[in-house]
């Protein structure tokens, strides 16, 4: 293993295996444990790697249905509005778009009567100007990562 694409490697390998000690992440890369510690170090300070997270199956744990919310703002109220949804328990994703709406958010819901009365409670601001809320039929990918490009593939 070259040292040029060892960062990369080591993020693609964490990918695999997000729990992986550092004794197998320098056998599988082919150096040592104290040359992957110190570059998850530089890594991790860097902000490339932010965290290290289970990945929940929320249908499992009763949280069945996804909606997709899209919102038009009054514009100086967007990131006040922005804040509110992430600061929600439930919403996974909050996104600042172009185009005929401001606001994506994506959120997660025990029934459609938990998200009925949670997504009114939050469109009731008078700064939102319009609201579309879609529920999700059916999950194809989420979640979804991909391995980075190594110096190689470029």
């Amino acid at each position: 293993m070259t040292y040029e694409n060892l960062d990369t490697e080591l993020v693609n390998e964490l990918l695999g295996d997000g729990r992986a000690s550092l004794r197998s992440l320098a056998e599988d890369l082919d150096v040592s444990v104290t040359t992957v510690s110190n570059h998850l170090s530089d890594l991790e300070e860097e902000g490339v790697i932010q965290g290290y997270t289970p990945i929940i199956d929320y249908d499992a744990a009763g949280y069945d249905v996804t909606a997709v919310m899209q919102l038009k703002v009054e514009g100086d109220a967007l990131g006040e509005i922005t804040e509110t949804l992430q600061d929600h328990d439930q919403m996974m994703s909050v996104y600042e778009v172009t185009g005929d709406y401001d606001i994506i958010a994506i959120g997660k819901f025990k029934d459609t009567d938990d998200m009925n009365d949670q997504i009114k409670a939050l469109v009731t601001d008078p700064d939102i100007k319009q609201s579309n809320t879609s529920i999700v039929l059916n999950s194809v990918a989420e979640n979804e990562q991909f391995e980075l490009e190594t110096a190689a593939d470029d």
